[in-house]
């Protein structure tokens, strides 16, 4: 299951960055020395299992036009036949706007579907996808996790029906950590190197290495011209300059002349998808509109990419969003049960209909779609969902575990799971969410400060003492703190009891309740 699949993902990312598995290693394009703490074997595992996460988290698989897939692919592999690392390289087109690429360790490389609509010709795809194989091949992501750069969890969570194409703020847990590695920022001379072998591997495989300066000379013009899509896609983790159209430019020099551009091949194998470009404006007019609180122009803008492009499930998935937000739960499963029929293994689409399907008071179908969600990634809005209802069922020690894997997550969803979670758990073991210290008053009596660590006020906090009589008999009395006590705040309870000399604070919080907000 691809939740347990994550959840891996995290342990040997966590491991891997804290713990010394290795010392200098050889670069395998440069054959230079660096000093790398993630094992091969760690660093194929990362990929593997932080692929299938990195997919769904960025709009999901491109799969209107599988002759284009299969083309992007093609290249790949003539490219990584001549790489200096042999791994098990794949290639993915995503169903994403955003002009975007990505490798991961071990060869898992991903283009999105709005870079592959700005490109020219399949030598600058081949320009692309060297470069990204590079990235692969001379291990800059294990550069990255051994600096300690990938070590921490990027668990934030977002309103989900406000989400563009980028899904990934939704992830949790190892969805997270794969997230992270997609978006990785590689310094400059990681993308020096990965223009100057990837144009190598462009001559080797026969294409015209000058596809690669014309590639970057653009994406230099586009930077000065500051488009929004491509500051947020592919400039933010590769930025252009005029240094590497220099180097570029020097590479290129060094290489025989000519080879392959396939200007014409390209434009004919990017013929539907460049017919399909209408139709996914739209939807992304409609996606920023709904963003905006703008639930006219969305659905509006939704209808009109149907016209054009009626099987595609983003657009079904849009009008969705739009009746979610109106309240019309009914049509909003009608529209999200389209899109899973046209693109069953994305988990946008069960985790909105669960969550329509749980408010029009259908819980069983809810909790499927939720889990199948989840399977595909897990995110939070699905665990806080899931918790939910498992707490509706009277399955509290369910609803405890998925309010714990939110709480982590930050944000007013993850405040809102603490607050779920310090409600059930505090009947249970009060003491978990409390802290004590004990002293003396002026006559020797025991004085007990107890601190609030739960994220709310609380009241009727109850303590209990042990008191040994003079016989030895541990006898148990309790005193309750007056009035309320907000979340972080101390009070103190004068027990009465003496006389206490220090030592061990014989007590504990054995009883509290939260106060409900109005």
């Amino acid at each position: 299951m691809q939740h347990r699949t994550v959840n891996a993902l995290r342990t040997i990312l966590l491991a891997a960055a804290t713990v010394a598995t290795g010392a200098c290693s050889v670069n395998p394009v440069t054959g230079e020395r660096e000093l790398v703490l993630v094992s091969e074997q760690q660093e194929l595992q990362m990929g593997e299992q932080a692929y299938f996460a990195s997919q769904q988290s960025q709009g999901g698989e491109y799969d209107i036009d599988p002759e284009l897939t299969r083309y992007v692919r093609d290249v790949g592999y003539r490219l990584a036949a001549v790489s200096d690392r042999q791994l098990p390289y794949e290639f993915v087109i995503l169903n994403n706007s955003v002009p975007n690429a990505w490798a991961l360790p071990g060869g898992k490389i991903a283009i999105n579907r709005g870079l592959l609509t700005e490109l020219d010709s399949e030598a600058e795809l081949a320009a692309v996808l060297g470069h990204e194989i590079v990235h692969a091949a001379a291990r800059h992501s294990a550069q990255q996790v051994t600096r300690g750069m990938l070590s921490q969890v990027l668990v934030v969570a977002t309103a989900v029906v406000a989400s563009d194409t980028d899904y990934g703020g939704l992830a949790v847990g190892g969805a997270g950590l794969a997230a992270q590695l997609v978006n990785t920022r590689y310094g400059r001379s990681a993308e020096l190197e990965s223009d100057e072998y990837g144009m190598k591997y462009m001559s080797k495989a026969g294409y015209d290495p000058q596809g690669a300066v014309h590639l970057q000379e653009t994406f230099v013009r586009l930077n000065d011209g500051h488009r929004t899509d491509w500051l947020s896609g592919l400039f933010a983790s590769h930025p252009p300059s005029q240094e590497r159209v220099e180097a570029n430019r020097a590479t290129a020099s060094s290489l025989p002349a000519g080879g392959r551009l396939g200007r014409d091949e390209y434009r004919q194998q990017m013929q539907r998808t460049l017919n399909a470009e209408a139709a996914y404006a739209l939807y992304d007019e409609g996606r920023k509109a709904l963003s905006q609180g703008d639930r006219k122009t969305a659905l509006d803008r939704a209808n009109a990419a149907l016209d054009l492009l009626p099987e595609e499930a983003h657009f079904h998935a849009l009008r969705g969003d739009v009746r979610m937000l109106d309240k019309n739960y009914k049509d909003a499963i009608t529209n999200y049960t389209r899109a899973m029929e046209r693109r069953d293994k994305f988990f946008y689409y069960p985790l909105q209909r669960g969550l329509a399907r749980r408010q029009a008071g259908d819980l069983q179908g809810a909790r499927a779609d939720l889990e199948r969600s989840r399977e595909l990634m897990p995110t939070a809005p699905a665990e806080m969902a899931l918790g939910s209802i498992a707490e509706r069922e009277g399955r509290f020690d369910a609803a405890i575990g998925h309010y714990k894997v939110v709480a982590k997550a930050g944000g007013d969803i993850g405040e809102s799971a603490a607050m779920s979670l310090a409600r059930l758990e505090m009947p249970r073991q009060p003491g978990a969410y409390f802290a004590t210290q004990c002293g003396a008053d002026s006559k020797g009596n025991l004085v007990v400060a107890v601190q609030n660590r739960a994220p709310a006020t609380v009241s009727n906090v109850v303590i209990a003492i042990d008191v040994a009589d003079s016989a030895g008999q541990v006898r148990r009395l309790t005193r309750e703190l007056a009035g309320t006590l907000a979340s972080g705040g101390v009070g103190r309870v004068n027990t009465g009891i003496g006389p206490y000399s220090g030592g061990a604070c014989p007590v504990s919080v054995v009883g509290a309740r939260i106060v409900e907000r109005p």
